[in-house]
């Protein structure tokens, strides 16, 4: 069964590719996407002030259930300790080894990334940290880090340049 994920950004991606973009992200390098259209708005947005262009929201068909069948997956359901660890070590080591070709759970977004430096930094326990968290409903993102995977099951249909207008 096909499921309808976008990814946000500031450029058309209609062949993905696992090796760009920075390595210390969520879930480490791959690539990213969701299927919450109003969170890859969001993204893209915020990428386009950033980086002063056009907001660009890509569509694509995921087999997600083929996907799961034929790669190492994970996913986390809830901000948790587990999570939390994940979303750290791979923010904070470049080399980090995942053990997964597909990640999917919360992303640390700029509801919660305040929560997650400070216990990165030190300031806040891990305990404390989750309790911060516990009242936010996570978003999802899927980062798939095979080449293959991304040739295989997932493909791109369109594109839109947002609206920055509001």
């Amino acid at each position: 069964m096909q499921m309808t994920v976008y990814h946000g950004g500031t450029e058309i991606v209609s062949q993905p590719l696992v090796d760009v973009g920075r390595s210390n992200l969520d879930f480490g390098p791959g690539f990213y996407i969701t299927d919450l259209k109003s969170q890859a708005e969001s993204w893209a947005l915020k990428m386009a002030d950033i980086r002063g262009s056009l907001p660009i929201l890509c569509r694509y068909k995921l087999l997600k259930q083929e996907l799961i069948a034929n790669s190492r997956y994970i996913k986390f359901e809830q901000y948790d300790k587990v999570w939390l660890d994940f979303i750290c070590a791979c923010r904070q080591q470049a080399d980090f080894p995942i053990d997964y070709d597909v990640i999917e759970g919360g992303i640390a977004d700029d509801r919660v990334v305040n929560s997650v430096r400070m216990y990165i930094n030190g300031y806040i326990s891990a305990e404390d940290t989750l309790m911060r968290l516990k009242h936010y409903q996570p978003n999802n993102q899927i980062c798939i880090n095979k080449q293959e995977l991304i040739d295989n099951y997932l493909k791109f249909e369109s594109y839109k340049i947002l609206d920055t207008n509001g």
